[in-house]
């Protein structure tokens, strides 16, 4: 059973090595890295704009760790097949080393699935009971309950940002923001309406009762900060226009300055000397691009708003049944499992897997949401 256990794992490092497309990345970064270099030198030393630049050297870390995880498998693999020959089948250690694999195995995989430009954000979580009173709202906060249980086992931490207890059991609102690598990668599937099934514990005559709850998942937008670039800036300086006469200034005082990668441009020819337009000039290219990230920000936030539009109350993404059977389902990606007590212990990183998946396979940018009705 062991040898066939580890031949297993062989055949998945190899179908994992055409999935993650290795000689592709290899090629990726040698592209990146020669793309740097040769921007570089370019700008005699200076490294691209600061927005392409961190764009750049983000995706270069990010193909590095894959690269190096996954060749740190490869030899975790050579050396099992290793062990196996010399300790033979029952060894206690052998077991051990299998289950270490399999699950550095599964979790490369879920990670090379997480590569939209948001994923490796912290993200906000917050749940909705819907209509249904007391039961609605225990169903909300089992789910809050779920979802902490699998920040622990993630190894993230959370914040409880807003929280509003229900009179009796449960909650009316609550929002929390997690914090770790990939956290709305992992969180932005949760997106939707979640179905519960059951006897009620609050009817005493233990009827079915079906409860809903809406769950909604956003990338945290970092504040904006204007640091302004002296390489990324175009300053002209001109003559200040007037009504002639002895006021006319025949020096270039005034300052135009163009802040090359938005193509934002301010002036300034008030006063006298060209370093007092030039520091007026800066304030006010600072306010507009203030205003123009904000915009950016704001175009980027209304994504992910109109997905929460898209939540209609009976429309769910996936259903907990614990009565008459026990079955947890995803209807967007058909993915079940009846081990519903695992799950609501926050055992809920296979359906995220399988939702990623889903969305590779259709080809869709994953940005949680999406649900098949």
């Amino acid at each position: 059973m062991t040898v066939k256990r580890v031949k297993e794992i062989v055949s998945k490092l190899s179908s994992l090595r055409e999935f993650l497309d290795i000689p592709g990345k290899e090629k990726e970064l040698e592209r990146l890295n020669q793309k740097i270099l040769r921007e570089y030198e370019e700008r005699s030393g200076y490294a691209p704009g600061e927005k392409e630049g961190v764009k750049i050297l983000i995706k270069i870390q990010r193909l590095k760790e894959m690269l190096s995880a996954f060749s740190d498998l490869e030899k975790e693999v050579k050396d099992l097949i290793e062990l196996t020959e010399i300790v033979g089948e029952d060894s206690p250690e052998l077991e051990g080393e299998i289950k270490k694999i399999e699950k550095r195995i599964n979790d490369l995989e879920l990670k090379s699935l997480l590569q939209e430009e948001d994923d490796a954000k912290n993200c906000l979580l917050t749940i909705h009971p819907g209509a249904g009173g007391l039961e609605s709202c225990d169903w909300a906060n089992m789910l809050l309950r779920m979802y902490l249980k699998f920040i622990e086992k993630k190894g993230f931490s959370y914040k409880v940002l807003n929280i509003r207890p229900n009179e009796g059991a449960g909650i009316k609102e609550a929002t929390i923001e997690i914090i770790g690598e990939n956290a709305y990668g992992y969180f932005k599937s949760e997106t939707g309406v979640h179905r519960l099934v059951r006897i009620s514990p609050f009817d005493a005559n233990a009827r079915r009762h079906t409860s809903f709850a809406s769950v909604f998942v956003l990338p945290e937008i970092p504040e904006v900060e204007i640091k302004i670039d002296e390489k990324d800036l175009k300053i002209e300086t001109f003559r200040a226009s007037g009504h002639g006469g002895q006021h006319v200034n025949k020096v270039a005082t005034a300052v135009r300055i163009t802040h090359i990668p938005t193509g934002i441009t301010a002036s300034s020819q008030e006063e006298r000397s060209q370093y007092l337009n030039k520091m007026n000039a800066l304030k006010i290219l600072r306010a507009r691009l203030y205003n123009y990230y904000q915009e950016e920000e704001k175009k980027r936030l209304k994504k992910y708003e109109e997905k929460k539009t898209d939540i209609a109350w009976g429309h769910q993404i996936r259903s907990y049944v614990l009565f008459p059977y026990r079955l947890v389902k995803d209807h967007r990606t058909n993915y079940e499992t009846h081990k519903v007590e695992e799950v609501l212990d926050g055992e809920i990183e296979e359906f995220i897997l399988a939702y990623l998946k889903n969305q590779l396979a259709k080809g869709e940018k994953s940005d949680g949401g999406d649900r098949k009705d």
